[in-house]
Protein backbone atom coordinates (compact mmCIF):
# COMPACT_ATOMS: atom_id res chain seq x y z
CA UNK A 1 0.00 0.00 0.00
CA UNK A 2 1.45 3.36 -0.98
CA UNK A 3 1.57 6.16 1.54
CA UNK A 4 -0.73 8.25 -0.66
CA UNK A 5 -3.53 5.71 -0.17
CA UNK A 6 -3.13 5.18 3.59
CA UNK A 7 -5.87 6.25 5.97
CA UNK A 8 -6.60 6.06 9.71
CA UNK A 9 -10.22 5.90 10.85
CA UNK A 10 -9.68 5.54 14.60
CA UNK A 11 -7.94 8.52 16.24
CA UNK A 12 -8.58 10.40 19.50
CA UNK A 13 -7.98 14.08 20.24
CA UNK A 14 -8.00 16.35 23.26
CA UNK A 15 -11.80 16.48 23.02
CA UNK A 16 -11.76 13.07 24.72
CA UNK A 17 -8.61 11.30 25.92
CA UNK A 18 -6.08 12.08 23.19
CA UNK A 19 -2.95 14.18 23.60
CA UNK A 20 -3.24 16.29 20.40
CA UNK A 21 -5.80 18.87 19.33
CA UNK A 22 -7.85 17.91 16.25
CA UNK A 23 -5.90 20.32 14.05
CA UNK A 24 -2.63 18.88 15.35
CA UNK A 25 -3.82 15.38 14.48
CA UNK A 26 -4.45 16.52 10.91
CA UNK A 27 -1.04 18.19 10.75
CA UNK A 28 0.62 14.96 11.87
CA UNK A 29 -1.46 12.96 9.39
CA UNK A 30 -0.24 15.22 6.59
CA UNK A 31 3.37 14.79 7.70
CA UNK A 32 2.88 11.03 7.57
CA UNK A 33 1.36 11.03 4.10
CA UNK A 34 -2.13 9.95 5.13
CA UNK A 35 -4.92 10.63 2.66
CA UNK A 36 -7.88 10.55 5.07
CA UNK A 37 -8.52 10.44 8.82
CA UNK A 38 -11.44 10.28 11.22
CA UNK A 39 -11.36 11.75 14.73
CA UNK A 40 -13.32 9.18 16.76
CA UNK A 41 -13.43 10.76 20.21
CA UNK A 42 -15.34 9.03 22.97
CA UNK A 43 -18.98 10.11 23.06
CA UNK A 44 -18.40 13.46 21.37
CA UNK A 45 -17.98 14.87 17.88
CA UNK A 46 -17.05 18.34 19.15
CA UNK A 47 -13.61 18.29 17.53
CA UNK A 48 -14.90 17.51 14.05
CA UNK A 49 -15.27 21.08 12.77
CA UNK A 50 -11.70 21.98 13.81
CA UNK A 51 -10.35 18.85 12.14
CA UNK A 52 -12.34 19.42 8.95
CA UNK A 53 -11.20 23.05 8.72
CA UNK A 54 -7.55 22.04 9.03
CA UNK A 55 -8.13 19.16 6.64
CA UNK A 56 -9.41 21.52 3.97
CA UNK A 57 -6.29 23.67 4.45
CA UNK A 58 -3.93 20.69 4.30
CA UNK A 59 -5.64 18.63 1.61
CA UNK A 60 -6.45 15.80 4.04
CA UNK A 61 -9.92 14.29 3.87
CA UNK A 62 -11.52 14.35 7.33
CA UNK A 63 -14.48 12.06 7.94
CA UNK A 64 -16.91 12.71 10.78
CA UNK A 65 -16.35 10.04 13.41
CA UNK A 66 -17.18 9.05 16.98
CA UNK A 67 -16.76 6.12 19.39
CA UNK A 68 -19.92 5.59 21.44
CA UNK A 69 -19.84 3.75 24.77
CA UNK A 70 -22.47 1.01 24.94
CA UNK A 71 -23.60 -2.30 26.41
CA UNK A 72 -24.98 -5.47 24.86
CA UNK A 73 -26.17 -8.05 27.35
CA UNK A 74 -23.48 -7.99 30.03
CA UNK A 75 -20.73 -6.90 27.63
CA UNK A 76 -19.26 -3.42 27.44
CA UNK A 77 -18.42 -2.42 23.87
CA UNK A 78 -17.78 0.55 21.63
CA UNK A 79 -19.72 1.41 18.50
CA UNK A 80 -17.91 3.57 15.96
CA UNK A 81 -19.92 6.00 13.86
CA UNK A 82 -18.84 7.53 10.53
CA UNK A 83 -20.14 10.13 8.06
CA UNK A 84 -23.02 11.21 10.28
CA UNK A 85 -24.36 14.77 10.52
CA UNK A 86 -22.17 15.88 13.41
CA UNK A 87 -24.17 19.07 13.96
CA UNK A 88 -27.47 17.20 14.33
CA UNK A 89 -29.25 18.55 17.43
CA UNK A 90 -30.98 15.29 18.38
CA UNK A 91 -27.75 13.35 18.01
CA UNK A 92 -25.83 15.78 20.20
CA UNK A 93 -28.55 15.92 22.84
CA UNK A 94 -28.28 12.14 23.15
CA UNK A 95 -24.52 12.41 23.50
CA UNK A 96 -25.02 14.87 26.34
CA UNK A 97 -26.49 12.03 28.41
CA UNK A 98 -23.20 10.15 28.09
CA UNK A 99 -21.16 13.24 28.88
CA UNK A 100 -23.24 14.00 31.98
CA UNK A 101 -22.77 10.41 33.10
CA UNK A 102 -19.01 10.74 32.71
CA UNK A 103 -18.92 13.90 34.84
CA UNK A 104 -20.99 12.26 37.56
CA UNK A 105 -18.65 9.27 37.59
CA UNK A 106 -15.58 11.51 37.84
CA UNK A 107 -16.92 13.05 41.04
CA UNK A 108 -17.66 9.63 42.53
CA UNK A 109 -14.21 8.30 41.60
CA UNK A 110 -12.62 11.32 43.30
CA UNK A 111 -14.72 10.56 46.39
CA UNK A 112 -13.52 6.96 46.38
CA UNK A 113 -9.88 8.01 46.01
CA UNK A 114 -10.27 10.39 48.94
CA UNK A 115 -11.73 7.57 51.04
CA UNK A 116 -8.62 5.57 50.19
CA UNK A 117 -6.47 8.40 51.57
CA UNK A 118 -5.47 9.78 48.16
CA UNK A 119 -6.00 13.53 48.28
CA UNK A 120 -7.26 14.75 44.90
CA UNK A 121 -10.10 17.07 43.96
CA UNK A 122 -12.09 17.99 40.89
CA UNK A 123 -10.37 21.36 40.45
CA UNK A 124 -7.04 19.54 40.01
CA UNK A 125 -8.59 17.11 37.55
CA UNK A 126 -10.07 19.80 35.30
CA UNK A 127 -6.59 21.16 34.61
CA UNK A 128 -5.91 17.99 32.62
CA UNK A 129 -8.58 18.58 29.98
CA UNK A 130 -8.11 21.86 28.15
CA UNK A 131 -11.51 21.43 26.56
CA UNK A 132 -13.85 18.60 25.79
CA UNK A 133 -14.49 15.75 28.17
CA UNK A 134 -12.69 14.67 31.29
CA UNK A 135 -12.53 10.98 32.16
CA UNK A 136 -10.50 8.16 33.67
CA UNK A 137 -7.38 8.74 31.51
CA UNK A 138 -7.17 12.26 32.90
CA UNK A 139 -7.57 10.94 36.46
CA UNK A 140 -4.80 8.44 35.72
CA UNK A 141 -2.47 11.24 34.57
CA UNK A 142 -3.27 13.16 37.75
CA UNK A 143 -2.41 10.13 39.87
CA UNK A 144 0.90 9.71 38.06
CA UNK A 145 1.80 13.39 38.47
CA UNK A 146 0.99 13.22 42.18
CA UNK A 147 3.27 10.21 42.54
CA UNK A 148 0.48 7.81 43.47
CA UNK A 149 1.49 5.42 40.67
CA UNK A 150 4.43 5.38 38.28
CA UNK A 151 2.42 4.88 35.08
CA UNK A 152 -1.04 5.39 33.63
CA UNK A 153 -1.42 1.63 33.21
CA UNK A 154 -0.76 1.11 36.92
CA UNK A 155 -3.28 3.81 37.82
CA UNK A 156 -5.90 1.85 35.91
CA UNK A 157 -4.76 -1.47 37.35
CA UNK A 158 -4.95 -0.43 40.98
CA UNK A 159 -7.65 2.24 41.00
CA UNK A 160 -9.57 2.90 37.78
CA UNK A 161 -10.36 -0.24 35.80
CA UNK A 162 -13.50 -2.28 36.41
CA UNK A 163 -13.15 -4.03 39.76
CA UNK A 164 -10.34 -1.75 40.99
CA UNK A 165 -10.44 0.14 44.28
CA UNK A 166 -11.91 3.45 43.06
CA UNK A 167 -13.85 2.24 40.00
CA UNK A 168 -17.37 3.54 39.40
CA UNK A 169 -19.69 2.41 36.60
CA UNK A 170 -21.36 5.05 34.43
CA UNK A 171 -24.28 5.45 32.09
CA UNK A 172 -23.92 3.91 28.63
CA UNK A 173 -26.39 3.32 25.82
CA UNK A 174 -27.47 -0.12 24.78
CA UNK A 175 -25.77 -1.16 21.55
CA UNK A 176 -29.21 -0.98 19.93
CA UNK A 177 -29.62 2.68 20.93
CA UNK A 178 -26.04 3.59 19.97
CA UNK A 179 -26.50 2.10 16.50
CA UNK A 180 -29.90 3.72 16.13
CA UNK A 181 -28.69 7.22 17.00
CA UNK A 182 -25.78 6.97 14.55
CA UNK A 183 -28.06 5.71 11.78
CA UNK A 184 -30.70 8.39 12.48
CA UNK A 185 -27.99 11.05 12.09
CA UNK A 186 -27.21 9.63 8.64
CA UNK A 187 -24.13 7.71 9.73
CA UNK A 188 -22.64 4.24 9.43
CA UNK A 189 -22.42 2.15 12.63
CA UNK A 190 -19.39 -0.13 13.09
CA UNK A 191 -18.33 -2.53 15.85
CA UNK A 192 -14.97 -1.38 17.27
CA UNK A 193 -11.98 -3.72 17.84
CA UNK A 194 -13.88 -7.02 18.25
CA UNK A 195 -10.85 -8.90 19.53
CA UNK A 196 -11.01 -6.81 22.70
CA UNK A 197 -14.39 -8.41 23.37
CA UNK A 198 -13.20 -11.95 22.67
CA UNK A 199 -9.55 -12.59 21.77
CA UNK A 200 -10.52 -15.99 20.37
CA UNK A 201 -13.21 -14.36 18.17
CA UNK A 202 -15.39 -17.45 18.70
CA UNK A 203 -18.34 -15.42 19.98
CA UNK A 204 -17.99 -12.62 17.41
CA UNK A 205 -19.99 -14.17 14.50
CA UNK A 206 -23.13 -14.49 16.66
CA UNK A 207 -22.56 -11.04 18.13
CA UNK A 208 -22.24 -9.50 14.68
CA UNK A 209 -25.40 -11.25 13.51
CA UNK A 210 -27.30 -9.85 16.49
CA UNK A 211 -25.91 -6.36 15.99
CA UNK A 212 -26.68 -6.49 12.25
CA UNK A 213 -30.34 -7.00 13.14
CA UNK A 214 -30.08 -3.69 15.02
CA UNK A 215 -28.61 -1.89 11.99
CA UNK A 216 -24.87 -2.43 12.34
CA UNK A 217 -23.20 -1.97 8.95
CA UNK A 218 -19.50 -2.53 9.56
CA UNK A 219 -16.75 -4.11 11.64
CA UNK A 220 -13.30 -2.77 12.52
CA UNK A 221 -10.96 -5.33 10.96
CA UNK A 222 -7.62 -3.51 10.83
CA UNK A 223 -6.49 -2.68 14.37
CA UNK A 224 -3.09 -2.78 16.13
CA UNK A 225 -3.90 -5.69 18.44
CA UNK A 226 -5.49 -7.80 15.66
CA UNK A 227 -3.10 -10.55 14.61
CA UNK A 228 -2.89 -11.55 10.92
CA UNK A 229 -4.98 -14.60 11.86
CA UNK A 230 -7.61 -12.39 13.48
CA UNK A 231 -7.70 -10.06 10.47
CA UNK A 232 -8.20 -13.03 8.15
CA UNK A 233 -11.04 -14.37 10.32
CA UNK A 234 -12.74 -10.97 10.53
CA UNK A 235 -12.42 -10.45 6.76
CA UNK A 236 -14.23 -13.75 6.27
CA UNK A 237 -17.00 -12.77 8.70
CA UNK A 238 -17.42 -9.38 7.07
CA UNK A 239 -17.63 -10.94 3.61
CA UNK A 240 -20.21 -13.51 4.71
CA UNK A 241 -22.39 -10.86 6.37
CA UNK A 242 -21.90 -8.09 3.80
CA UNK A 243 -20.31 -5.75 6.33
CA UNK A 244 -18.16 -2.72 5.61
CA UNK A 245 -14.51 -3.12 6.65
CA UNK A 246 -12.90 -0.31 8.65
CA UNK A 247 -9.69 0.15 10.58
CA UNK A 248 -7.37 2.47 12.39
CA UNK A 249 -4.63 2.83 14.96
CA UNK A 250 -6.66 4.00 18.00
CA UNK A 251 -4.02 6.73 18.18
CA UNK A 252 -4.09 8.89 21.34
CA UNK A 253 -0.76 10.65 20.90
CA UNK A 254 2.82 9.44 20.92
CA UNK A 255 3.03 9.41 24.73
CA UNK A 256 -0.26 7.60 25.28
CA UNK A 257 0.11 5.13 22.44
CA UNK A 258 3.80 4.33 22.87
CA UNK A 259 4.43 4.98 19.17
CA UNK A 260 7.04 6.80 17.25
CA UNK A 261 5.81 8.43 14.04
CA UNK A 262 6.87 5.54 11.82
CA UNK A 263 5.03 3.07 14.05
CA UNK A 264 1.82 5.09 13.81
CA UNK A 265 1.73 4.96 10.03
CA UNK A 266 2.71 1.31 9.69
CA UNK A 267 1.01 -0.18 12.74
CA UNK A 268 -2.18 -0.72 10.77
CA UNK A 269 -2.47 -0.92 6.99
CA UNK A 270 -5.81 0.64 6.09
CA UNK A 271 -6.56 1.30 2.40
CA UNK A 272 -8.44 4.30 1.03
CA UNK A 273 -10.84 1.88 -0.68
CA UNK A 274 -12.72 1.83 2.64
CA UNK A 275 -13.61 5.51 2.28
CA UNK A 276 -14.75 4.86 -1.28
CA UNK A 277 -16.99 2.05 0.00
CA UNK A 278 -18.46 4.36 2.65
CA UNK A 279 -19.31 6.95 0.02
CA UNK A 280 -21.03 4.32 -2.12
CA UNK A 281 -23.16 3.37 0.88
CA UNK A 282 -24.29 7.02 1.01
CA UNK A 283 -25.01 7.03 -2.71
CA UNK A 284 -22.12 9.29 -3.66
Amino acid sequence: MSLSSAIDLHIHSTFSDGMLKPAEVVDLAESQGLKAVAITDHDTAAGTDEAMQRGSEKGIEVIAGIEVSSWHGDTSMHILGYRFKHGDNKFNSRLQLLQDGRESRNARIIENLNKLGIRVDLSELLQYSEYGQTGRPHIARLLVDKGVTKTIDLAFKYYLRRGAAAYVERFRFSAHDAIKMIREAGGIAVLAHPSSLDPTLRSIPLLLKNLCKMGLEGVEVYYPSHSPKAVKALLKMADEMGLLLTGGSDFHGMERSGYNTDDWLHKTHVPYDIVTAMKKMDGE
